[in-house]
């Protein structure tokens, strides 16, 4: 079996290194960091690393909602395609700084563009 992603990008030490700066990008983002407004960010870095280790093919401990529901009351508040984008440009930003090679960064970034239609509510 070949190695998963998770593996190749580095493993947890990796996948906690790119939810640190990820975070750091999006809440200095104007285009959606009102969506984190009075969250706890270090409960959402744990969910985060949790689902990313899980869609990337580690060790599946991710015991969240699903994308569908855990993204419902975003929805609710306008959450949409733009938004989407954003979120993806910053995953991609930050595997890039982490200089993580472009071919396992189009690896992650399909993996998560698979969730755009459960998180949209779509």
């Amino acid at each position: 079996m070949s190695e998963s992603l998770y593996d190749r990008i580095g493993g947890e030490a990796a996948v906690n290194a790119a939810v640190d700066v990820f975070y750091r990008k999006v809440l200095a983002d104007d285009r959606i960091n009102m969506f984190f407004e009075g969250v706890d960010m270090e409960k959402q870095a744990a969910k985060q690393k949790g689902f990313l280790t899980f869609a990337f093919g580690g060790p599946h401990n991710y015991t969240g909602k699903d994308m569908r529901e855990g993204h419902a009351h975003l929805v609710a508040k306008g959450l949409n395609d733009s938004h989407f984008d954003a979120v993806m440009e910053n995953l991609g930003a930050t595997l890039t700084e982490l200089g993580v090679p472009a071919d396992l960064i189009a690896e992650a970034a399909a993996i998560a563009e698979s969730t755009r239609n459960d998180v949209l509510g779509k």
